[in-house]
């Protein structure tokens, strides 16, 4: 009997944190290393370095580490045959002075224990301390691989002196994340005989002007035909209590025939996919609502708190329907109302653009793997 080929990679990330839209990358990261493995005829096994190891390992079934044990750490990029960093927003100093050092220690560590590091479809900047830059460049520059979920993220570190020609701009592997297969999606929770329009809401403006006024689009969408407002909190804690901001700001729109309901906490980035699968159309904040519903091509308008929105929406030839600074109610009322009459438009439009977006989803996964094959 032949053995197979087992070919040990570590993932680095902002894993274990309960944050949907991350959890949602490791796990479109997993899938498609063990596709990917498989077509090659290899066994990819992962380590993830988590911030709770215990729930990743229970959650996705692969061995995960304490992010923040060095010792743990240092272990299993030892004992593996590469790197993996990425994908979400891990070089920003926007949130933070962490985030950068920490993971480029990680990848320097890997770099001086000569394993290969790959930097799987990350959303790089905003950098704004620029004695950063530097040292992203010199580490980025001893990378097999690089690919960057933006155009814009590609030039922001040509910009700091990485060869264009080194990097591939992706999507954002959550695009090519599917519900498990034969998986159809079920009727929404309650009210079943409505057009389900899913909301994922987070706070921002320290006024919450913008979600005053989404709240006073969503009241006018009520007025205007009978829908369930279904609200899916991506981050717990968080987006919970914004939804709930919301809610109370909307008022009682039962009285013309419309429901509201929140979505429970979820564990595994499959039950939110499943969530956004049975929704008419989504309206998001959160980047990852927005990627969710076009992987299940479900109509979508996002709102823009972040360049990132735009870029994905410009992905799609599309523009926000409104941003954190400004955001009009007349228009949110009026575009979902159109869009919820539109859905079947909406998908012939966008089939081609998002099949080929899940496609070149899987890229970095092939890269990778077929670089580990080549070092038997």
């Amino acid at each position: 009997m032949v053995s197979e080929t087992v070919k040990t990679i570590v993932v680095s990330g902002y894993y274990g944190f309960r944050n949907s839209g991350d959890e949602a990358v490791l796990q479109s990261i997993l899938s498609a290393l063990e596709e990917e493995g498989r077509a090659a005829g290899i066994v990819i096994k992962p380590v993830v370095l988590s911030i709770d190891p215990e729930c990743t390992s229970r959650t996705y079934g692969v061995k995960a580490v304490h992010r923040m044990k060095l010792a743990e750490v240092r272990n299993a990029i030892k004992n593996s045959d590469g790197l993996i960093s990425g994908g979400g927003s891990l070089l920003q100093d926007a949130t933070g002075l962490g985030s950068i050092p920490y993971y480029l220690g990680i990848l320097k560590l890997a770099q001086w224990m000569g394993k290969p590091t790959f930097i799987y479809a990350q959303g790089i900047g905003p950098v704004n301390r620029k004695l950063f830059r530097p040292f992203i460049a010199s580490v980025f520059r001893r990378c097999e691989y690089i690919s960057v979920r933006d155009s814009e993220s590609a030039a922001l570190l040509h910009s700091m002196g990485v060869a264009r020609d080194g990097i591939q701009v992706v999507p954002d592997p959550v695009m090519g994340l599917a519900l498990p297969e034969g998986e159809a999606a079920g009727a929404a929770t309650g009210s079943e005989e409505l057009p389900v329009v899913g909301v994922s809401v987070r706070f921002w403006n320290a006024d919450r002007s913008e979600l005053a006024k989404l709240a006073e689009g969503l009241a006018s969408l009520c007025r205007r035909c009978a829908v369930h407002i279904r609200f899916l909190p991506f981050h717990v804690p968080g987006d919970d209590e914004a939804s709930r901001f919301v809610i109370e700001q909307m008022g009682n729109v039962a009285e013309f025939g419309c429901a509201v309901s929140t979505a429970a906490e979820t564990e595994h980035p499959y039950e939110m996919l499943r969530e956004v699968s049975r929704c008419r159309l989504l309206i998001g904040m959160r980047l990852h609502s927005l990627i969710y519903a076009a992987s299940q091509e479900v109509p979508l308008l996002g709102i823009s708190y972040d360049p990132k929105i735009d870029h994905f929406l410009s992905r799609l030839a599309s523009v926000p329907v409104g941003s954190s600074a400004e955001l009009d109610p007349r228009i949110v009322a009026s575009q979902a109302e159109r869009l919820l009459g539109e859905g079947e438009a909406w998908r012939s439009t966008q089939a081609s653009r998002i099949h080929e977006l899940k496609r070149e989803a899987r890229e970095p996964a092939k890269r990778i793997v077929e670089f580990v094959r080549s070092r038997e």
